[in-house]
Formats: C-alpha cells, sequence, structure tokens
C-alpha cells in the first residue's frame, strides 16, 4: 500500500499548499484518527444499506434522483451561478447571473439543452444553481423543453433554498411536470412552512441540506416534523472546504480530513449519527448521506462515460472509470473524451452539429504509452480479469486501477 499511501500523501500536500494562510485550520492527525474511525464503523452498522461501492450509506430508500446519479445517468442544469441567500458553508461564490451551464456546456436555448439530453440519452435531469427560482420564467421554460422533447420517463427535479417557492410558482412547475423539489432549509432558518406548502402539489418532495454539525440535536427533534410536513427523502451532504466557503467555515471548531479537496470530519459522523437516530426511532423517512467521495468519483467517473459512450469509436474499450484502454501485448495507455461548446485554440478537435447546436470534442491522454514486457502483461492482466480487493502497490499497476476502476468505500481516517 506504500504507492496509494504516498498518493494520499500528495493530497495532503497539495491541500496544506492551497490553504496555507490559513493556520488556523484544524487538519486531521493520527491521535484522533483511530477513534473517529471506530465511530464511523459503528455508525455505519445501523444504515442498513450501502450503495455505490460503499460510498452512499442510507436508511429507508432514496430518490429516484439520487440513483440515476449514481448510475451515471444525471444531467444538473445551473440555471444562474446567483443566489439571494448566504449560508456559510456554501462552497461556491454564488454572484454570477451566468447562462445555464453543465459540464462547462452553455445552453442559451433550451431547445438545444432538451436536444443534449436526448443525443448523451441522460435518464434525469436536475436544475439547481446560485437560486433557481431567481430565473422562475428561466427554469420554467428549461423544464417544459425537457418535458416536450425529451423521454417522458425522463426523471426531473428541482433544488432550492425555498425563499421565493410560493404556491403559484409550485404550481406551475409541477404543471409543467417536475417529478421533486429538493428545499435547503439551512438557508431558511431550519422553517418548514414552505415544505408544508408544496405538500399535495409537487409529487416528491425532499429535503437536501448539509450535514452540519451543530445542527445535529435540531435535526433530530425535526424529523418527525419533516415527515408530517412532507418530505419523503432528507439527503446529508459532507461540508468541504474550498476558497470561496474558508473564511467562514475557519470560523468553526471543525477538523479537516484531506481528500481531493478537504471535507469535514464533524459533518460526516453527523450525517451518519442522524441515519443511526432514524434507524433506532424508526422514522418513517428515507435518509442518505452524499459523501464527498461517492460525488467526486461516481459523479467524474458518469459524465466521463457518458461523453465517451457516444463519442469514442466502435472498438475502444471503456473502463469502469470511463476512461479509454490502449492496450496490446507491448504497450498500454489510457485516454479520456472531453466536449466543448466553443473551439478550443491550439488543440485538434472533431465536430459534430446537432439541429440547434454545435459541439466540439478531442481524445487526449490521460497516461502516456508505456512499454511492458511479458511478465508485466501477465500482472496487467489479472488485474483486468477481477477488480482486486487490494489496491496495487506497483506504481504502473497502480496508475492502471486508478484509470480502470472507482475506488471503494468512504477511506479510513
Amino acid at each position: 500500500m506504500k504507492t496509494y499511501h504516498n498518493w494520499l500523501n500528495q493530497l495532503v500536500n497539495n491541500n496544506k499548499s492551497a490553504y496555507t494562510e490559513w493556520t488556523n485550520l484544524s487538519w486531521l492527525n493520527s491521535y484522533s484518527a483511530q477513534e473517529a474511525q471506530d465511530k464511523k464503523v459503528a455508525l455505519l452498522e445501523k444504515a442498513e444499506n450501502i450503495l455505490f461501492k460503499g460510498t452512499k450509506p442510507y436508511y429507508k430508500q432514496i430518490s429516484n434522483g439520487c440513483k440515476l446519479c449514481g448510475l451515471g445517468q444525471w444531467s444538473c442544469l445551473f440555471i444562474t451561478g446567483k443566489c439571494n441567500a448566504s449560508c456559510f458553508y456554501c462552497p461556491a461564490s454564488q454572484q454570477e447571473d451566468h447562462l445555464p451551464i453543465t459540464q462547462n456546456l452553455s445552453f442559451a436555448d433550451p431547445a438545444a439543452f432538451a436536444e443534449y439530453i436526448n443525443h448523451f440519452r441522460f435518464k434525469g435531469v436536475s436544475f439547481s444553481g446560485g437560486e433557481p427560482l431567481l430565473q422562475f420564467d428561466r427554469t420554467l421554460s428549461y423544464l417544459k423543453q425537457v418535458r416536450r422533447k425529451c423521454n417522458p420517463d425522463t426523471y426531473v427535479w428541482m433544488y432550492t433554498n425555498g425563499i421565493l417557492a410560493e404556491t403559484q410558482k409550485l404550481r406551475k412547475l409541477a404543471a409543467a411536470g417536475i417529478n421533486e423539489v429538493r428545499f435547503d432549509i439551512g438557508a431558511t432558518g431550519f422553517k418548514l412552512d414552505k415544505i408544508a406548502a408544496a405538500k399535495g402539489i409537487i409529487p416528491v418532495i425532499t429535503i437536501e441540506i448539509p450535514a452540519v454539525p451543530e445542527e445535529l440535536e435540531r435535526l433530530k427533534k425535526l424529523l418527525p416534523e419533516m415527515v408530517k410536513a412532507g418530505v419523503s427523502n432528507l439527503n446529508l451532504h459532507q461540508l468541504r472546504l474550498t476558497q470561496h466557503n474558508v473564511k467562514q467555515l475557519s470560523k468553526h471548531n471543525y477538523t479537516y480530513i484531506h481528500a481531493e479537496q478537504p471535507v469535514v470530519l464533524e459533518s460526516e459522523l453527523a450525517a451518519l449519527e442522524l441515519i443511526a437516530y432514524a434507524h433506532d426511532h424508526s422514522i418513517d423517512i428515507g435518509i442518505n448521506y452524499c459523501s464527498f467521495h461517492f460525488k467526486n468519483r461516481f459523479q467524474k467517473a458518469g459524465f466521463r462515460n457518458k461523453v465517451a459512450s457516444a463519442l469514442a469509436n466502435d472498438e475502444d474499450i471503456l473502463t469502469q472509470n470511463g476512461y479509454i484502454r490502449r492496450y496490446t501485448s507491448a504497450e498500454i495507455g489510457y485516454d479520456s473524451i472531453r466536449i466543448f461548446d466553443v473551439k478550443p485554440e491550439r488543440l485538434a478537435v472533431h465536430e459534430f452539429q446537432l439541429k440547434n447546436k454545435t459541439y466540439y470534442y478531442s481524445r487526449q491522454t490521460v497516461m502516456n504509452t508505456v512499454l511492458i514486457d511479458n511478465v508485466m502483461k501477465a500482472k496487467i492482466d489479472w488485474l483486468l480479469e477481477a477488480e482486486p480487493s487490494e489496491i496495487p502497490d506497483d506504481p504502473l499497476l497502480f496508475r492502471i486501477w486508478q484509470l480502470e476502476y472507482i475506488e471503494n468505500g468512504l477511506r479510513e481516517y
């Protein structure tokens, strides 16, 4: 595991370098890690179910949208970058009213977005922000185009802080075919009045919030009230540290765990404790923990697979993690496909034209070709035939493992 640990250590170095000026941040150390790990393992036993290679623990049920997300069948359109709330934990700037975007592709035309959904065969669509209700007419127009032009089974939901969620708007969304609305009640002092107003109008009502450790006891008490208000599911995200929220998060006594981005230890434990509480008290609400590890692995892999499945050559072999494998008896390498809606300069691209929009894509090397001998080929064949339970320690095999597979679990502290 030396190679894996060296890679994790690089994440540590990257994080500390990115936040070097924030000297008051508390990073998880080996003295407290084992105690936290023991607590996590005990709490996970109450989750009942764990999906997506051990990254999504949940109690009772999760929404159809969450399932589609993990399966790589979901496209999230950010209607605007602007928000009318000021949540201390928000990882984005939330200041700019940009064109609707998804995966760095912009869509000025709702019909072009619906066409994009059809072309790449997404089965789920969500509208987010910023706050999509700040641009309600815009949101409604994209929803209507999806319903007019896409498969009627497409599952569609919207994220909102609820501040502007008046009954009339909710009725229009429902009439246009929204399946689910997800409320971030952390933006409104954990009030449930807007959710209660949506009951009987919106088919599926979800609360989706970061697991804020200081609010754990309040959330335990709120669970029965959520059920009464019509909430089917509670989605709990893991707090993560970004350059946009570090000033606010640094005021809290949190412990940060090194990952591809720093995440909050106490947030994960709070989410798992709330799941355990619902389990112990048989509360009739679905709760799932949307960990950073789930988002970072499955959402990225899902989009890579969608793009590659549509644009790769027929003879290309796609890995579980969404990369294209180049493998012969003498060498191995990996590529990925990137898609653009503005032709990049100094980059060889292919072009494809849909009715409402032109796209460009390029095949880019993510691992340069490596020459191999017969001994290494036998090891690679073994790695490809059966996903190993232990992470390879050889540097080349480790890199192949990273590009082939989605890593299991939440990682030990």
